[in-house]
């Protein structure tokens, strides 16, 4: 497989906000489900803890329902954040359902003219994309979430996401062989912007939110589906256009999954993506696995499935 070079038709150009340095501030907001509140409270520390203000959204601890307040009270925490200008960062208390209910209600305008990182994962993804639609800011795929099993914010999590929060230098997501879905990789380069994340939202917000796709590095994960779900999602995104003209695919991890009379999650996406002859790199530590890395999306990367390495400018 030969290298394919960005061509997206949107020449709008890109923007990457400044690293946090101590003293910025960093507003939690809960744009989906409803977060616990010590997990809140863990989160504010440990931000703190490297030298920055955090102050949390008026509605950040609400519960309407599986959703964190109204559409309102959630999408009102989230463009007062992207409009204030001594907010230098913005994070999602965790994913979830919800997001997507207020996806195209963002102000992109306060987001283009004060670009800021919006930090999150999973349902947090139909965001990001729409951020990338209309403002072309890069925003960051982690979090801080608080491990179930330890009660504790996973020491390889909390450093990767400092390092992209607050680093000037390139981000390098290594493949992991333990990871299921190294088996996916093949050989070639690709560079172009990265976009995507969670494929259940990608597929969501696949005419409306979904960004156009031509030149870009796509990275997919998930967790918790069934495979006939990953099946109709990534059929009616390669049969409505979506993917037609990607660089590259970068495939995250797939969690949860349980094979079904013979057929693994692995062996469904080589099905699937290798239709597409571009180069892919699997086995990648982003998404709901096991020590999952911060990656930011919309920033130009390297696919260098050889090397095994996505390096994300």
């Amino acid at each position: 497989m030969s290298s394919n070079a960005a061509r997206g038709a949107d020449l709008t150009p890109v923007l990457r906000p400044a690293p946090l340095q101590a003293g910025d501030m960093v507003r939690l907001v809960s744009p989906g489900s409803p977060p616990h509140r010590d997990d809140v409270l863990q989160t504010q520390r440990t931000l703190q803890t490297w030298g920055l203000e955090v102050t949390l959204g008026d509605n950040v601890l609400n519960k309407f329902g599986y959703l964190a307040g109204t559409d309102t009270e959630r999408l009102n925490d989230l463009n007062h954040a992207l409009r204030d200008p001594s907010v230098r960062a913005i994070m999602a208390t965790r994913g979830g359902k919800g997001s997507y209910r207020i996806a195209e209600q963002l102000d992109f305008a306060a987001a283009r003219a004060d670009p800021k990182f919006l930090v999150g994962f999973s349902d947090i993804t139909v965001l990001h994309m729409s951020l990338w639609k209309h403002s072309r800011v890069v925003g960051l795929h982690g979090a801080l979430y608080v491990d179930e099993t330890t009660g504790d914010i996973p020491r390889l999590r909390s450093e990767s996401l400092r390092a992209a929060l607050m680093s000037e230098g390139p981000t390098v997501i290594a493949s992991r062989q333990d990871e299921p879905t190294s088996q996916l990789t093949t050989t070639g380069t690709a560079r172009g912007p990265l976009l995507g994340g969670n494929l259940d939202m990608i597929a969501t917000g696949a005419g409306w939110a979904l960004p156009d796709l031509r030149g870009a590095i796509v990275f997919i994960e998930a967790v918790d589906l069934y495979l006939g779900q990953v099946d109709r999602q990534l059929t009616m995104l390669r049969n409505a256009g979506h993917f037609d003209g990607i660089a590259g695919i970068a495939v995250g991890q797939f969690t949860k999954f349980n094979t079904s009379k013979g057929i693994t999650i692995t062996a469904l996406l080589r099905d699937h993506l290798s239709r597409f002859d571009v180069p892919i790199l699997g086995g990648l530590p982003l998404g709901h696995g096991d020590r999952p890395e911060t990656v930011p999306l919309g920033g130009m990367a390297v696919l260098d499935a050889q090397a095994g390495a996505l390096v994300v400018e």
